[in-house]
């Protein structure tokens, strides 16, 4: 775990405000409030059920707020669409994986950079995509299908950490990877917020989370109930029953 930076507080790029969120009849967020501050990592951390991707889900217009706020850099961005936010610069890499089946991994890649560097960027893109993530250099004319569900989900993942967002939500992002592979997506998600994209962490290896992260916020049954320092989260996980991140 990284001891806590003692640095003036960034301004807030991404705020949840009282927030409410209910699926159908089933209320899985009461009164939310977290922020996420510019070039910082936030860990949110608790049990499954707790909200967390609910969270995430709000954060990127996949899912309207039934009461609250949601603000972005500043403006108010609730009700707005998911196409709108991402243009925005915030992204999320979901669990599970995300990749056209049938089509090789570059062809897999070049989609995606194609809409975000253009054609005269995709040439530098692939080769950063390559040097991050050796093996799928190894592997880029091989079926994406045909890939190992962890390559898969980190085919999912490359464009993103190589193109960063201004803010990049991931969800679960250890899911079906080898311990190996979870290293260095996290070295490279460490380079990415070095380099100054924001981060919101929603995972269950607890120590990883906390050893990327500057502030952690806990949930429990759709409510906040800690925010604060990295280092002082682990005591109050550990007493949480149920909870899958108390584990570490």
């Amino acid at each position: 775990m990284t001891d806590d930076r003692a640095m003036t507080p960034a301004a807030p790029l991404l705020e949840l405000v009282d927030v409410h969120a209910s699926y159908g009849p089933y209320r899985a967020l009461f009164g939310v409030s977290l922020a996420v501050p510019e070039g910082s990592a936030v860990a949110l951390l608790g049990a499954n059920g707790a909200g967390k991707s609910t969270v995430a889900r709000v954060a990127t217009g996949l899912l309207p707020v039934t009461a609250g706020a949601i603000r972005f850099a500043g403006m108010d961005v609730t009700g707005t669409r998911t196409y709108q936010l991402a243009r925005l610069g915030i992204a999320l890499a979901p669990e599970g994986r995300s990749v056209f089946a049938s089509l090789t991994v570059e062809d897999n890649l070049s989609l995606r950079f194609r809409e975000t560097v253009g054609r005269a960027g995709m040439a530098r893109a692939l080769d950063r995509a390559y040097a991050a993530f050796p093996q799928l250099g190894r592997r880029r004319r091989q079926i994406a299908g045909t890939l190992s569900g962890g390559e898969q989900r980190i085919l999912s993942l490359a464009a993103l950490l190589v193109d960063p967002p201004r803010l990049l939500i991931v969800d679960e992002l250890s899911l079906g990877l080898a311990p190996v592979v979870i290293e260095e997506v996290f070295r490279t998600l460490t380079d990415i917020r070095d380099r100054g994209t924001a981060l919101l962490v929603i995972e269950q290896r607890v120590n990883q989370a906390l050893s990327l992260a500057q502030l952690a916020v806990v949930l429990d049954r759709g409510r906040v109930t800690y925010t604060g320092p990295p280092s002082d989260v682990t005591g109050f996980l550990s007493g949480m029953p149920g909870a899958d991140a108390a584990a570490g």
